[in-house]
């Protein structure tokens, strides 16, 4: 299988991609007025090939992996390109999720009944065309597609060349879904070449065919996109996670979410990157802390306090507070209360995820009003920040901006609406 655009002329860049937008955009018209079962026959048929063709998959995968070490790919990076046969499966099970979910389309979301008599429903729609450029994870091909297809959207999508094999096959098995349902196949379209210029054109908005363009990926990514795109940006900003031990927390709660949120996995964006800890409680709670996290082979790098209690942190400098590790690194710093706390957050964080561990609820509550983060939380692992964990079946990425998509990017936040005016020949005065 290939995409619906055929590659003739690899320099030609700028042409291959214009065609590609132009063949999304007159996709995008069928699959936003394809009914629910159409577009539910054609993630379950997709979810189908992921599972046949797994091998293939895996197979693929591997090379990806051989060169990406061979090019001295970080531990996190190789943590998000690698695929095993639970993470297939897992892409497989989250595009049946998608498809059992209640379909946005067409939802009425309000309805406003006006003295004269006009009745007015604001009503989801398909935003169009989506543009998804994303690193590394294979995974997102997957869930960016089926998530699009769900929400009535075409979508372009633009991997990382690291994933490039790995994605090429998982595209095919999305292709396969929407043949079988009777789609075009250009709903669901894949940038087919590694050039960076490639990227470039998808920012100028492939001709006005595209309408909202979803990064994923790195800061370098995200602040190319943000500087460069002429089409909205549903912006992922990097995850400075924090997790913050309130004065009354329970200590074991405490180890077991700080464990949770840090080491479970180091590459997803939910990760926590910075712990802080109550002055209150530090006498007796941030040694053990400190000794947990090192114990685990993760780096712990503190503040003057935090260097006290354990010969093998590494001081902090003023840059770890506003870092992004995706490893097995945190930063430490004791806090003075709850204020102390809040400050810290709002200034050095990226308004990604942000957690506080506490038994006073007064306290927690003050934590979730008051941190404009895209995700606050109390007592849970930060590792929850994903859009399969709140139900969405998966997501495109967690926009941390402040307009329309906040949050896990799932079928509600891949609509718009429109408002349909019914009358029975009002006139206006």
């Amino acid at each position: 299988m290939t995409n619906p655009v055929h590659l003739h002329d690899v320099q030609d860049v700028p042409a291959l991609m214009l065609a590609l937008g132009r063949a999304a955009r007159r996709a995008a018209r069928a699959v936003a007025l394809a009914p629910t079962d159409v577009k539910n026959a054609a993630l379950l048929a997709a979810a189908a090939a992921l599972r046949a063709r797994a091998d293939e998959i895996l197979a693929a995968n591997a090379r990806d992996m051989a060169a990406a070490e061979a090019d001295g790919g970080s531990r996190a990076l190789l943590d998000r390109l690698m695929l095993d046969a639970a993470r297939v499966e897992a892409m497989a099970k989250g595009v049946e999720e998608i498809a059992a979910l209640p379909d946005p389309v067409g939802r009425v979301l309000e309805t406003i009944q006006r003295p004269n008599g006009l009745t007015i429903e604001r009503v989801s729609t398909p935003l169009g065309v989506i543009g998804v450029i994303y690193e590394s994870r294979p995974n997102v091909t997957a869930d960016a597609g089926a998530l699009c297809l769900k929400a009535g959207n075409a979508c372009v999508l633009r991997g990382g060349s690291d994933s490039t094999l790995s994605t090429g096959i998982i595209h095919e098995c999305l292709v396969a879904g929407l043949r079988a349902a009777g789609l075009p196949d250009a709903a669901i379209s894949r940038v087919p070449v590694k050039d960076r210029s490639a990227v470039g054109e998808m920012l100028k908005g492939l001709g006005e065919t595209l309408d909202v363009i979803v990064p994923r990926g790195g800061k370098s990514l995200v602040a190319r996109v943000q500087n460069e795109a002429r089409v909205p940006v549903f912006a992922h900003l990097e995850g400075i996670v924090h997790v913050f031990i309130h004065a009354d927390a329970d200590p074991e709660k405490a180890r077991t979410i700080v464990r949770n949120a840090k080491l479970r996995r180091t590459g997803v964006c939910g990760a926590a990157e910075t712990l802080l800890v109550d002055k209150a409680i530090a006498p007796t709670l941030l040694a053990p802390l400190v000794k947990m996290l090192l114990d685990a082979d993760c780096e712990v790098r503190g503040d003057a306090q935090t260097l006290l209690v354990d010969a093998r942190v590494v001081p902090a400098t003023d840059a770890d507070w506003k870092l992004e590790y995706l490893d097995s690194i945190i930063a430490c710093r004791v806090v003075d209360g709850l204020d102390d706390a809040i400050d810290h957050i709002e200034t050095h964080g990226s308004h990604h995820t942000d957690c506080i561990i506490t038994e006073d609820l007064a306290a927690a509550e003050r934590f979730l009003d008051e941190v404009d983060s895209a995700i606050v939380m109390h007592n849970a692992s930060t590792q929850f920040a994903d859009g399969g964990e709140f139900g969405f079946g998966a997501e495109i990425g967690i926009a941390t901006g402040r307009m329309h998509a906040r949050g896990p990017v799932g079928l509600a936040q891949l609509c718009s609406f429109k408002y349909r005016v019914r009358g029975n020949g009002q006139t206006r005065p």
